[in-house]
């Protein structure tokens, strides 16, 4: 089996760690599974809004590919009709969050998305279901960076949504080629440097940083960079600090937000780099958006690693297996 299969397997793993905890605190969760967290899936592993609109993402862009060389044109219009068919889904029912059904709202009234969006939330939502543009293989990396972006703006309008979408893909994409887990931290801050004044007109178009107190493009872009430089600043002196026994949260953040989710799941990583398992439940026994950080701990971890890494059973028992599977499959070959 995959690297592919066990990032995008291991992020619906993590989130169904996560999900049943998201709203403890770190007390009540080590009082219910010790110290380190869950470390078995529920007897019934349910998934969050998470990795449906994950899936969504990966949808979108099946079909933006089958139509040819990946463009925001593309991609743009089947990412906000699945979006919209995923808020008004029945199974949408996991808690989902309030930008994502806002935005979706306002799109199935008709705005064009930079309309849409919700221009001031920097969201985890923005980040937590990007993994697709990471997997899928063949894309340059301007196809995949400018798809991450853009994929975030048509619900999370806050640069700094943008820019750790796009680290959070670049952290899978680089971990399936190999970066060793140690040099990740000082790549993505070489990101964050590199592409502080770059905004991908061409995936987002020109409406979307014309916001109040926003005097240029670069303008508007760099304190997304900036907010994440400064959430990734420090995260090796945490895990020497602070343990494998903290609350992750202590190290990054709460996680509620893009930057912090990024950052907290990169903690968990960082803490255990060659234990998938240890890696997620670490991230689900959290006081934050257990589900949010877990699921992209998860994806952290299974590109970091192989397949086998995960419980046999595992992949079995997930919910949404065959969807998940599916894609998988097609972005393995």
């Amino acid at each position: 089996m995959s690297k592919v299969k066990a990032s995008l397997f291991g992020l619906a793993f993590g989130d169904a760690l996560g999900y049943p905890v998201e709203f403890q605190t770190f007390e009540q969760i080590t009082a219910t599974f010790g110290r380190r967290g869950p470390r078995d899936l529920p007897p019934r592993p349910l998934v969050s809004d998470d990795t449906q609109m994950t899936l969504a993402v990966g949808d979108a862009l099946v079909l933006a590919l089958a139509e040819g060389p990946l463009q925001a044109a593309r991609l743009e219009p089947h990412l906000s009709r699945l979006f919209v068919e995923w808020a008004r889904s029945p199974e949408n029912n996991r808690a989902p969050g309030t930008t994502c059904m806002a935005a979706c709202d306002a799109l199935q009234r008709g705005l064009p998305w930079w309309k849409a969006t919700v221009a001031g939330s920097k969201g985890c939502g923005a980040n937590m279901r990007v993994a697709p543009m990471a997997l899928v293989p063949g894309l340059s990396e301007d196809e995949r960076t400018g798809a991450a972006q853009l994929q975030a703006a048509i619900t999370h309008g806050h640069p700094t949504g943008l820019a750790a979408s796009e680290l959070t893909a670049l952290t899978v994409r680089w971990l399936l080629d190999g970066l060793p887990v140690a040099e990740l931290l000082p790549a993505l801050r070489d990101r964050c440097a590199s592409q502080r004044s770059v905004y991908r007109a061409d995936w987002l178009g020109d409406d979307l940083w014309r916001q109040p107190m926003t005097e240029s493009a670069e303008q508007f872009i760099a304190r997304g960079w900036d907010e994440c430089l400064a959430a990734l600043t420090g995260l090796e002196d945490q895990v020497r600090y602070l343990g494998p026994d903290a609350d992750p949260c202590a190290a990054g953040g709460a996680g509620w937000i893009a930057e912090e989710a990024l950052a907290t799941a990169l903690y968990c990583l960082l803490l255990f780099p060659d234990s998938p398992v240890d890696v997620i439940a670490r991230a689900a026994a959290s006081s934050g958006d257990s589900d949010s950080i877990a699921c992209l701990a998860g994806s952290f971890a299974g590109a970091a690693g192989t397949a086998s890494g995960w419980p046999a059973d595992w992949y079995e028992r997930i919910e949404y297996k065959d969807h998940l599977d599916r894609l998988a499959t097609a972005w393995s070959a």
